[in-house]
């Protein structure tokens, strides 16, 4: 907090429920509830012309990545072309539809909505005016983030670089260097975004035109048993699905080799094994904290998070909400794994020489990770300090 404050706006804390006095803040200084420490709102220097700089930068480096060849692959006299275009259309021609949407949504639809959206907004709410639906539109984008992963794809991209440069000639494309601008570019919009700010600054543009606003954001939200009970309910149920589905997700292949007539499955501990084997340490312990450490750990902290919530426990509140942050950021980073098979079944497809297909694996531990994010946003952190004194 800076010092010699002047307070112009009382709100709860997402995280743990506390009303707070928030100050007005200079540029490059934060506020953090004296409670939990959740980054309440962040000042950056010209935030919104960088977010409105950024997104256009993003979408045109988007559209660059689109046309040409994202990877080459040669081996042996054959040849194949991997482009983010094309690559959908391969996954759908050997009817792995659901992978295909996966690609789809998360590295092109979820970010170009994303980036479209707060362009809309920014343009006009920086002169004074009022975009239509604009607090529909906003609750939109910050739905939407947590299910963009371009820069999880990126890094898979690298780990199928590895994964087969042993066995193949590969060539990098114009849209690969391309779609590492466009993460940058994306990252720094997400990086510049502030929730609380964007909310408010919709608010004085709301109240300016004499629009009805919804006051959501800053009111002091009562807290509601019934509601409780269901956000419990709801983790639980997520959090079984997402077990049942992380036993197939590592007892069955997650991809198969297919090499001159002979297959060779190979399971998510097996691809890590063979990477080890290979001499590629940094990247086989990546994808064994991503797609083995962090799916366990993130199922185990959410089930003892939840079980203490559902008991009404008021013990080690700070590091309850602590593990629930590390579980929120991590999870999404599981999608790695998928994300290399997608790759790999995309860019090795030459009939009965060689191909790779994916296994059943891949489908459950997508669900994993994707009911495990779903289980982190049901869980409602403000129950951590239900019990705590000062809860309003």
């Amino acid at each position: 907090m800076p010092n010699n404050e002047t307070y112009s706006l009382e709100i709860q804390c997402h995280e743990c429920a506390l009303t707070v006095k928030l100050p007005d803040l200079l540029e490059n200084q934060k506020a953090q509830c004296p409670r939990c420490g959740y980054i309440l709102s962040t000042i950056h220097r010209n935030a919104n012309e960088r977010i409105i700089a950024f997104a256009i930068t993003a979408l045109i480096f988007l559209l660059a990545s689109l046309p040409f060849n994202f990877l080459s692959f040669s081996s042996n006299g054959l040849e194949n072309h991997f482009a983010v275009t094309s690559s959908f259309l391969v996954l759908i021609d050997n009817n792995y539809h659901l992978l295909a949407l996966i690609e789809l949504l998360t590295i092109f639809a979820i970010p170009s909505v994303v980036l479209l959206s707060v362009i809309y907004l920014l343009i006009p709410l920086n002169k004074g005016l009022y975009p239509k639906y604009g607090r529909r539109v906003l609750d939109i984008v910050f739905k939407l983030l947590p299910w963009s992963m371009v820069e999880i794809f990126l890094i898979g991209a690298l780990v199928s670089l590895i994964k087969i440069i042993s066995m193949a000639d590969i060539e990098l494309g114009l849209s690969f260097y391309a779609f590492i601008l466009f993460t940058l570019s994306m990252t720094l919009v997400v990086l510049h975004i502030d929730k609380r700010q964007l909310y408010q600054l919709l608010a004085q543009v709301e109240t300016t035109h004499n629009i009805e606003i919804q006051q959501s954001q800053h009111k002091i939200a009562q807290v509601d048993p019934v509601s409780q009970a269901l956000s419990v309910q709801k983790t639980w149920a997520l959090l079984i699905t997402a077990i049942i589905l992380y036993i197939p997700a590592n007892a069955y292949p997650i991809m198969t080799t297919h090499l001159l007539g002979k297959d060779d499955p190979s399971t998510i501990i097996g691809g890590v094994i063979l990477l080890w084997h290979l001499g590629s340490y940094p990247i086989a312990i990546i994808i064994f904290i991503a797609s083995v450490i962090v799916p366990v750990a993130k199922i185990l902290v959410l089930v003892w998070l939840n079980y203490s919530v559902q008991k009404q426990s008021d013990r080690l509140s700070l590091k309850r909400v602590k593990w629930y942050r590390m579980a929120e950021f991590v999870g999404r980073w599981s999608m790695i794994d998928v994300f290399v098979v997608i790759i790999l079944a995309s860019l090795i497809q030459l009939g009965p020489a060689m191909s790779i297909t994916p296994g059943v694996a891949t489908l459950a531990f997508s669900g994993v990770v994707v009911v495990t994010m779903l289980a982190t946003m049901s869980f409602e952190p403000q129950l951590i300090w239900k019990n705590t004194k000062n809860y309003e």
